[in-house]
């Protein structure tokens, strides 16, 4: 619990939280649990109605992470117009596999799930849990990006649309 751990993050800065994408930190906040004064940040997620307290210290321990640069968003886009890689291990293990990458908070990984879930029009239909993973891939994507650009998640999801779409072209 060095000194330099707890500046990492700063109060109104976003953040990514693998497990539930952008989020803004609102505040930083001493609480006592269980008779141990713990430092928290507060983090807020806007979109989810949805408040989480993360200890200082485990912050970075758990991937909680900086926006990514500018740099990792455009590698991410042209992972998106990469050809799917879709394994043909069965359903179960390649959900599974989908949904560690999505959880990681790695936005190159979170790209391959849109873009190896990514359905064009003359293509077959998805199934329910391949259309679930493949949305909450995207949100968790376009939210990053719009984020790191400064702009709205419309803005973002007609950039990420155009690249999916300009790929099956």
């Amino acid at each position: 619990m060095t000194k330099t751990k707890k500046s990492e993050f700063r109060p109104n800065e976003y953040v990514v939280y693998p497990a539930h994408g952008v989020g803004q930190i609102v505040s930083i906040e001493e609480q006592d649990i269980a008779g141990i004064s713990l430092e928290l940040f507060v983090i807020s997620f806007e979109k989810d109605k949805m408040t989480l307290r993360v200890p200082t210290h485990k912050a970075s321990e758990i991937g909680m992470r900086s926006l990514s640069s500018p740099d990792v968003v455009s590698q991410a886009m042209k992972t998106l117009k990469g050809k799917a890689k879709v394994k043909k291990a069965m359903w179960s293990r390649r959900a599974q596999e989908y949904e560690q990458k999505i959880n990681s908070g790695d936005l190159i990984a979170i790209a391959e799930v849109v873009r190896d879930l990514h359905r064009a029009d003359d293509q077959r239909e998805q199934s329910y849990s391949e259309r679930q993973l493949y949305e909450a891939a995207l949100e968790r994507l376009t939210r990053e990006v719009a984020a790191v650009a400064g702009g709205d998640e419309v803005t973002a999801a007609r950039e990420v649309g155009e690249v999916l779409v300009g790929r099956a072209a």
